[in-house]
């Protein structure tokens, strides 16, 4: 083996360790933006479940049944 193969095989070898340490760079910052989605979609699936219970909270009749049903403990 001559000196000018070694020197191409020692490029080609370092070149190729960049290529895949970039790729596998991309691929688990890749990996890292679909778990963010389910998080995401996970916060807006509780987000609309605050918002019925706000409704509920906030609703007339569940204050007049609390109101009913503390009066009924007083007596």
């Amino acid at each position: 083996m001559d000196v000018f193969t070694f020197v191409i095989i020692v490029v080609l070898i370092g070149c190729g360790t960049g290529v895949l340490t970039e790729y596998f760079k991309t691929k688990r910052k890749s990996q890292a933006v679909s778990g963010d989605e389910g998080v995401l979609e996970e916060l807006e699936s509780l987000r609309a479940r605050i918002e019925v219970l706000e409704a509920i909270v906030t609703d007339e009749k569940y204050h007049l049944q609390k109101e009913i049903d503390r009066l009924e403990r007083r007596a």
